[in-house]
């Protein structure tokens, strides 16, 4: 028997009491792993193609092999389970699935209208406050921008509400001429308003409109020879025409679309999305999906549309570089999501068609360099494999290290590398939590690395997967240390390296310590290069991780030092006398003048600072 059949005669047994209605199926292994999920307009039929089909590709043969069992959930409608197959296969990454890699929470610009002198920022996540949102923006740099833009132009506040309420003079901002300074009272509330309504003209797509008006403004002051006013207009409309210059050019006139070109070469596949908002461009975003080397590039863009749009916005108008299966079903089903009619195309002639073209040329280059990446990172890992006679393949490393000042604020930190680079989402700080281990770099590493594998081993579903190799900042101490944590947890065969810069600290000449032996490469060698690389990357985040650390510590109050004293009476301290120091200096009639401070609570406070 072939070993297909076998999943051929799970299928068979449970055909008969498939109800026939749309649906949702998934293929589970003998160790109840989910394999596949698909979705049907006729559950027992689509199923019954897996039996009847005699020449299955080998993906599906593989699979097939594997499956024990089905578990169905039947829907309303076929769109219903197109959504809910996204859903799932989000939720469960299953491995004969395509698969998408990035699924990051895209940035909006967010203008709140509920303040009295609102304030422009980034946003991320739910929309739960009330205010304008802008986006989405491929990237938290081209929302920066903007952010820096409006601030420049309309001269809005950024800072948070609390720094706000508590200035008494002007920040730098307002010297440089990106704040209008309403926390002083330096603007007039309806002239301030003004400006806010003009930046959301602005990201509303208005610029022509907006730089009408300043032009109007900046006449009207000339001609009241209020000189100062309309040269701080002429500088308005002079950085407006910069950033009309500077923004991409759109020349299909897109107001509320997503540009989606797919390229797949070697087996591999990048998808390039262009974000269309208000008739400007604000950028574009590269995806690597997951998938089979054999899966033709319709099936994974249509795969990729619904996980990709499963938790965002849609636009109006998605623009593709090739025809798709379930088009139809796709666009109604995204109707329905967005309570709006979606609409999908591709562009073949025309403007659209330069658009497409030019986001496709985008998506061949990312990918190219992305293999390019892959093939040196392969070489790398195997001549590592060569140099110190490791038997297993490389293909994840994990490297650690560790970050304090005199035992205060002390963190370790991993991060981890694979073929296609840093993997950013594994990476993990780990802040010192015995006392022993604060100034013992030997304990501390020991505290870090038993909390990362005594999680991994007895959480496997839930944590992250081990690496091929580990490589510690250290010498022979640490490597000691390292080894005995992974003997203890039964991981004596995962390769470890350890990498000490020697006495000088000298770049190059660094010593590697493995299996007893200590190793030297050559100055010029791309593995030297590449193992400083890591460790550096190592360094670099533990550094960060341990000066936020720090910076968190300084900027604690020493009110949060005083039992009984919550976040709403800090609040009420420091909006009254605008520091924890100047609450120190304070006589106890005048903290106990504080609205909600009780006369106990004053006492309490008052002997706090003078005991």
């Amino acid at each position: 028997m072939k070993s297909s059949e076998l999943g051929k005669d799970v299928i068979k047994k449970e055909l008969h009491l498939i109800p026939k209605s749309p649906g949702v199926y998934r293929m589970i292994n003998h160790k109840d792993d989910i394999l596949y999920i698909g979705k049907a307009k006729n559950l027992p039929n689509r199923l019954k193609s897996y039996v009847s089909e005699k020449n299955h590709i080998i993906r599906t043969e593989r699979m097939l092999a594997q499956t024990h069992k089905i578990e169905i959930t039947t829907t309303s409608n076929e769109s219903e389970a197109l959504l809910l197959e996204a859903n799932l296969i989000k939720k469960f990454r299953p491995k004969f699935n395509i698969l998408l890699k990035d699924d990051k929470s895209f940035p909006f610009i967010y203008i709140g209208n509920k303040d009295k002198w609102p304030q422009v920022t980034k946003h991320r996540g739910k929309k739960d406050k009330d205010g304008f949102y802008f986006g989405p923006f491929a990237s938290a740099a081209s929302a920066n921008w903007t952010i820096k833009m409006l601030q420049k132009i309309f001269q809005i506040r950024v800072c948070d509400q609390s720094t706000f309420k508590n200035r008494k003079r002007p920040c730098i901002l307002y010297q440089i001429k990106r704040c209008s300074a309403p926390c002083v009272g330096y603007i007039k509330e309806i002239e301030y308003k003004s400006s806010v309504e003009d930046a959301i003209k602005f990201v509303s797509g208005k610029s022509r409109e907006i730089q009408k008006n300043l032009s109007k403004q900046m006449e009207d002051a000339s001609e009241k020879l209020d000189f100062e006013k309309a040269s701080i207009l002429r500088d308005r409309i002079k950085s407006l025409n910069i950033i009309q210059s500077s923004q991409k050019i759109n020349e299909a006139n897109l107001v509320d679309a997503d540009v989606i070109a797919a390229y797949k070469e070697s087996g591999k596949t990048c998808i390039q999305v262009f974000f269309y908002r208000s008739k400007q461009n604000w950028g574009n975003q590269s995806y690597f999906p997951k998938h089979d080397p054999d899966q033709n590039i319709s099936e994974i863009i249509s795969s990729f549309i619904m996980q990709f749009y499963e938790n965002k916005n849609v636009p109006k108008l998605i623009i593709l570089n090739h025809e798709i299966k379930d088009k139809k079903l796709i666009e109604k089903t995204l109707t329905s999501k967005e309570n709006k009619s979606i609409a999908i195309t591709v562009a073949k002639k025309g403007s659209k068609a330069n658009v497409i073209s030019l986001a496709e040329k985008n998506a061949k280059e990312s990918l190219n360099r992305m293999l390019y990446e892959t093939n040196n990172n392969r070489n790398l890992f195997d001549a590592i494999n060569k140099k110190f006679n490791i038997k297993n393949n490389i293909s994840l490393v994990e490297v650690y290290d560790n970050s304090h000042i005199q035992g205060t604020n002390s963190v370790g930190a991993m991060i981890t590398f694979g073929e296609e680079g840093f993997i950013k989402k594994r990476y993990r700080k780990f802040d010192i939590k015995s006392k022993d281990a604060k100034q013992d770099d030997y304990a501390m590493i020991k505290e870090v690395l038993t909390r990362r594998f005594k999680r991994a081993l007895l959480e496997k579903e839930n944590h992250l997967s081990l690496p091929d190799l580990i490589l510690i900042d250290g010498g022979k101490g640490q490597y000691s240390a390292a080894r005995e944590v992974l003997n203890e947890f039964g991981l004596q065969d995962l390769p470890m390296i350890a990498i000490a810069k020697g006495k000088l600290r000298n770049s190059g000449n660094e010593t590697f310590f493995f299996n007893g032996k200590s190793y030297k490469f050559e100055r010029n060698d791309p593995s030297l290069f590449f193992l400083q690389r890591l460790r550096d990357e190592a360094h670099r985040f533990a550094i960060s991780a341990h000066r936020a650390k720090r910076k968190k510590a300084i900027n604690k109050s020493l009110l949060d030092q005083i039992r009984g004293i919550g976040s709403i009476r800090k609040r009420a301290l420091l909006n009254h006398f605008g520091s924890a120091r100047a609450v120190e200096s304070a006589s106890f009639d005048e903290i106990k003048s504080v609205e909600g401070v009780e006369e106990k609570v004053a006492k309490k406070i008052y002997n706090f600072f003078h005991e």
